[in-house]
């Protein structure tokens, strides 16, 4: 095997005899990401996006040949209950799948792909699930509100080539259809609490929703410590119709730099105009400011303290601007984990489709959750259970009693999880 200039193993010198090999038990960090050759594996986000090199990767390795592969995700069964008279109980069972393979093609050189499919459209159904003052995307030619829509069966396809710039630098180009422009934080379902807490955060629009699009090229430059991308890609936002590929546009454009200090640490800043996003107000375009930190401390095999704090900001072209803040924050060790997320978000009554003379104001909007998870003990290498529940405030203004009631809504929710072991290959302590 050989290494890279920044201490990337590639596996270029690997033997072509065919023979499947099991690589839970290698390093990850040593590994190439499937988007960029000399980025490892643990720094690889949702698109193209990086995660802390410190976090842990719950998933499963192998290979064939010159080839690594990797499968990872998760699946919940949820009961969901959110109060007030715009709130409803559901049983649902959101998830995703992933594989990511990667071939090289020459010394210093590879191909990656990806793909994600979820079961959201039939295990959570077309209006998805409740969620107090959560909106964005349409069902049945209408805007959503209160509920957080299902993702595409098909939530990402995507081909990456990448390689290195001389012993300093690398470059790639990552296609999808559908795909994630380099536009915003690590989505969601990707960053770590994302495998205990599976609710869509209610500033997701404001923050990641760009993380499925139908059409998008990304191209980047990065380095040991940073990268610099640019991405074109179709501004539109998903349809209702979760099983089809929808129109490819290419009407909208964004920019990213990525500042990774050391193994502990991801931030970004990032800018995208996003052109008529949402299908029920198609002559309104968004300008997206985004700007992101996490921050990863490993204590242990499977054990961590992991935060993350992201601002969002939609200035659309009818002239409303609105700000979105979220701060997450889980801390795991010996199966067990305590997790929150913190959310401040501006949203008008129209986005959450309020008669007159609610439509018009910004309204300030809250969602504070905590919870806890036990994983139930199982054999190093298996896929991992857990069961647990979490509890969110909704703090709103008076204004909206008329509509949500008087007081501070309460919801919860309890559900039992699955996903893959950590990979025990990982050095958690040293970095």
């Amino acid at each position: 095997m050989h290494y890279n200039a920044n201490g990337v193993m590639s596996m270029h010198g690997m033997t072509k005899s065919g023979m499947h090999m099991d690589m839970s038990t290698l390093d990850p960090g040593t590994m190439s990401s499937t988007t960029d050759v000399a980025t490892p594996m643990t720094r690889e986000g949702s698109g193209t996006s990086w995660m802390p090199d410190a976090d842990t990767m719950y998933a499963r390795m192998f290979g064939k040949g010159d080839d690594m592969e990797m499968t990872h995700g998760a699946l919940w069964g949820r009961f969901v209950h959110t109060a007030t008279s715009r709130g409803a109980d559901a049983l649902v069972a959101p998830g995703w799948l992933m594989y990511m393979r990667t071939h090289p093609t020459s010394p210093g050189a590879q191909l990656g792909f990806r793909a994600m499919l979820t079961p959201d459209p039939f295990s959570v159904g077309g209006q998805g699930y409740p969620m107090l003052f959560q909106s964005g995307e349409q069902w049945h030619d209408r805007p959503m509100h209160d509920y957080q829509h299902p993702h595409d069966l098909v939530s990402e396809l995507a081909v990456t080539y990448s390689g290195q710039l001389g012993n300093a630098h690398s470059a790639y180009l990552y296609v999808g259809y559908p795909g994630e422009p380099a536009l915003g934080p690590p989505a969601f379902m990707h960053r770590p609490i994302a495998y205990d807490l599976a609710a869509a955060p209610i500033g997701h629009h404001w923050e990641d929703a760009t993380h499925i699009t139908f059409g998008v090229v990304t191209a980047g430059v990065a380095a040991s410590k940073y990268k610099i991308e640019a991405s074109t890609f179709t501004g539109r936002e998903p349809n209702e119709a979760r099983y089809n590929f929808d129109p490819i546009r290419v009407d909208s454009n964004s920019g990213r730099l990525s500042w990774n200090p050391n193994a502990f640490v991801a931030a970004q800043v990032s800018y995208g105009f996003i052109t008529s996003p949402e299908g029920v107000t198609p002559g309104v375009s968004v300008r997206r400011t985004s700007a992101s930190v996490m921050f990863t401390r490993p204590l242990g095999f499977d054990a961590s303290w992991t935060h993350a704090l992201i601002f969002g900001q939609n200035n659309t072209t009818d002239g409303e601007r609105s700000n979105a803040f979220l701060y997450e924050t889980e801390y795991r060790r010996n199966g067990n984990a305590v997790f929150a997320r913190f959310e401040q978000v501006q949203k008008s009554g129209h986005e959450l489709v309020l008669a007159p003379p609610l439509a018009d104001p910004l309204y300030n909007l809250g969602a504070y959750t905590v919870g806890f998870v036990h994983d139930v003990p199982s054999k190093p290498g298996r896929t991992v259970a857990g069961v647990g529940f979490d509890l969110t405030l909704n703090p709103k203004p008076p204004a909206l009693n008329p509509v949500y009631g008087a007081g501070t809504p309460l919801s919860f929710e309890v559900f039992y999880r699955l996903r893959p072991a950590p990979l025990v290959g990982q050095d958690t302590t040293s970095r």
